[in-house]
C-alpha cells in the first residue's frame, strides 16, 4: 500500500501523537507533507450534501489543525535540539529553517554595522529594502503612483498583478488595496 493511500485522519493523528510522545525528532516519510497536501486537497474537492458535507468540513478542519500542530512540534524540537539528526528533517522543514537562518544573519549584519559605525552601509541597505520589488495583486482600482524608487507605476485595475517597490506595496497592503503574491519560478 502506498504512502498516499495510507494518509487519512487516523494516520495523521497517529503521526502527530507519536511526535508529541517522543522527545526526539522522528523519522517521517520524505514525501509526507506532499502526500498530506494531496489528501487534504482531494478531500476539499469532494462534494457532499447535508450531514456528509458537515463531516467533510470537520475532517478538513481536523486535518488542518493536526498539520499545524505537527509542523509546530517538529520545528520546536528542531530549534531546541542540540543533537539534531539532519536526515530526519523534511525538505519543507529545511525551507522554514532557511528563513530563520537568514533572519539571524540579517540581525547580525545590522548589529555589526551599527556598532562599527557603518552608517553609509545601513543607509544603502535601507534604500535597497525600500525599493526592492514585490509582487502584488490589486484588490481595487489604484491610480498611478510614484514608487519609492521615483519611478511611475500604474494605474491598476482590480485583479492586476504588478511588481512594485516594497515600501509602496506595504502601504497598499495596509490600506487593503493590494495583497502580496508569490511568483513561482
Amino acid at each position: 500500500m502506498s504512502e498516499t493511500n495510507q494518509i487519512d485522519i487516523n494516520y495523521l493523528h497517529h503521526v502527530v501523537l507519536r511526535e508529541i510522545e517522543d522527545d526526539s525528532l522522528l523519522e517521517i516519510d520524505p514525501n509526507f507533507y506532499r502526500n498530506l497536501s494531496d489528501f487534504i486537497g482531494n478531500l476539499k474537492k469532494q462534494e457532499f450534501d447535508g450531514v456528509e458535507s458537515k463531516i467533510k468540513d470537520a475532517m478538513i478542519e481536523m486535518a488542518t489543525e493536526l498539520t499545524s500542530l505537527l509542523i509546530n512540534i517538529r520545528l520546536e524540537k528542531i530549534l531546541k535540539s542540540k543533537d539534531l539528526k539532519i536526515g530526519f528533517l523534511l525538505d519543507e522543514e529545511k525551507f522554514i529553517l532557511d528563513s530563520q537562518e537568514e533572519e539571524k544573519d540579517r540581525k547580525e549584519m545590522i548589529l555589526s554595522a551599527t556598532i562599527n559605525g557603518k552608517s553609509k552601509f545601513l543607509e544603502s541597505l535601507s534604500q535597497n529594502h525600500k525599493t526592492k520589488r514585490v509582487a502584488v495583486r490589486f484588490l481595487q482600482e489604484v491610480d498611478e503612483i510614484v514608487g519609492a524608487d521615483l519611478e511611475k507605476y500604474g494605474p491598476f485595475k482590480t485583479e492586476d498583478i504588478a511588481t512594485i517597490p516594497y515600501e509602496n506595496a506595504q502601504a497598499l497592503i495596509a490600506k487593503n488595496a493590494a495583497t502580496k503574491v508569490r511568483l513561482e519560478d
